[in-house]
């Protein structure tokens, strides 16, 4: 089957086709750095990394950009509010430079630590101002802004399509629209391209501009180094579904608006991740970071599979009683992978990454874990749908009639898409053996003898013993020496 992915754009589950084809380019909204992210903010961007590695594994390249806006943003989507950027600098007595640096290092600290890559390219706001001036400048050249107030606007009434994105109805907007805090605006939904100090006098960071000094509005941003990176059209947006109605909506009014044409085919957007009380949010306060995760004993990684346990378009509801099934789920597939792993010993590849064609073509043709395999693509070939595809992952680490080797395989395949570190966490597991185990060592002079006598089926059922046990046996030409994998107890229990 060919990939189908579910557009915002339409509302519909669409078979994806690349503009260009084999390569992918694609654009996710990245973090205003003024705070810690929290847990809702990194489902955004494990569903940005899922995408891109799951392209990947379909045999795509791609070239993935994400922005960090160090330049202030707003209260809220809209043009009203304090400044974040600034709001936090006073906060804390310390530049807005200084504090976009600090929480630009904590946010990739935390994606490190979730397994997350980091995008193709990151583009900061500060570091792009140019671009979104000459963005400017063409959506000027082409009737679609007004001064007022000494602020550059766009005017939504120039773009008939406004809304398109949001199935927002232009003239039910007007007609319904409450008097906008801004007074300068013509229309309530016209949004700034560009702000001076006539809004904000003492603003931290300003350029000089044909409009005056200022700074760029929080929508052009996108619009300016996405084109800048992926060109004029490129083939995939994401972002969370707050980003709908103003944000992408906005985006798009002043993109196509300046180039006259397509911008993006298809929208992708991630569900909320939810608390008891509702969504999380910096603004409700007591909101939750990796780090409290990481406090009360659960890896990254657990979190990882908790979000990989839902469809991204599926809302989704924090608990610790969800947190503790994921780490037991986690710690369970670890057990059936270091088994897999000690099986095939130093024979294992130390590729951690690899597409599904590569994987068939490792793998023989007649290959049982080949079912698996093709059941895992086909998951996300359905709208990347996450937990079939790791029900089949599970479903092959625990299928004990697959050859070691071919199980192997396969692993390697599907986690180069999930990332949840399987074979490496696995093989870091394995640890040296006790000095001694009696029942053991009597078990491999056993197992000697009877290969010196031939009897290679009892051999073979003594090593398949012992490695069902989570004991590990090593020949080498000074005779067997065995190690335990951890989390298995002596006498041959796992913990």
């Amino acid at each position: 089957m060919a990939l189908e992915l579910y557009n915002t754009m339409g509302r519909t589950l669409q078979e994806f086709q690349p503009i260009v084809p084999g390569k992918v380019g694609f654009y996710g909204c990245g973090p205003t750095v003024y705070n810690f992210a929290h847990l809702g903010n990194m489902r955004a961007y494990v569903f940005q990394d899922i995408l891109k590695r799951s392209l990947r594994f379909l045999g795509y390249e791609v070239t993935h950009v994400m922005n960090i806006t160090d330049i202030g943003h707003l209260s809220g989507d809209a043009d009203d509010g304090e400044d974040k950027m600034v709001r936090t600098a006073n906060e804390r007595g310390t530049t807005v430079l200084e504090i976009a640096k600090f929480y630009t290092d904590a946010f990739f600290a935390d994606t490190d630590r979730l397994n997350i890559e980091r995008p193709s390219i990151v583009c900061k706001a500060t570091e792009h101002v140019e671009e979104m001036i000459e963005l400017n400048r063409r959506l000027e050249e082409r009737g679609h802004t007004y001064m007022a107030g000494g602020n550059l606007y766009f005017d939504i009434s120039t773009f008939p399509d406004y809304g398109k994105l949001a199935l927002l109805n232009l003239d039910e907007l007007k007609a319904g629209a409450r008097i906008d805090v801004d007074e300068n605006k013509r229309n309530p939904y016209d949004f700034v391209l560009w702000f001076t100090k006539s809004k904000f006098e003492n603003q931290a960071l300003t350029w000089d501009s044909p409009w005056g000094r200022g700074y760029p509005g929080w929508h052009i941003e996108c619009s300016a180094m996405s084109m800048k990176y992926l060109g004029e059209h490129f083939d995939i947006h994401t972002g969370g579904i707050d980003h709908i109605q103003i944000h992408h909506t906005n985006e798009i009014a002043q993109s196509e608006g300046a180039t006259g044409t397509k911008w993006v085919n298809y929208w992708l957007h991630n569900e909320f991740l939810v608390l008891d009380k509702g969504k999380m949010s910096k603004s409700s306060g007591g909101f939750l970071t990796l780090q409290t995760i990481i406090d009360k004993g659960y890896s990254p990684l657990d979190y990882r599979l908790f979000l990989l346990g839902a469809q991204y378009r599926s809302q989704i509801t924090f608990s610790w009683e969800s947190m503790e099934s994921a780490k037991n789920a986690r710690k369970s597939l670890l057990k059936a992978v270091s088994r897999i792993v000690a099986s095939v010993g130093d024979r294992a590849k130390n590729s951690q990454t690899m597409t599904h064609e590569a994987a068939l073509r490792a793998l023989p043709a007649d290959s049982s874990a080949k079912p698996y395999l093709e059941r895992f693509k086909a998951g996300l070939e359905t709208d990347l749908n996450t937990p079939k595809a790791l029900s089949e992952l599970q479903g092959l680490v625990r299928d004990a009639t697959i050859p070691a080797e071919d199980a192997y395989t396969a692993l390697v395949a599907m986690d180069s898409a999930l990332a949840l570190k399987l074979v490496e966490d696995a093989k870091a597991a394995t640890v040296a053996a006790p000095e001694s185990d009696p029942r053991i060592e009597a078990l491999i002079a056993e197992r000697a003898t009877a290969k010196k006598e031939k009897n290679f089926a009892r051999a073979d059922e003594i090593r398949n013993q012992l490695r069902n046990e989570g004991v590990l046996l090593e020949d080498n030409p000074s005779g067997t020496t065995w190690k335990r994998l951890s989390g298995t107890a002596p006498g041959g229990s796992l913990v």
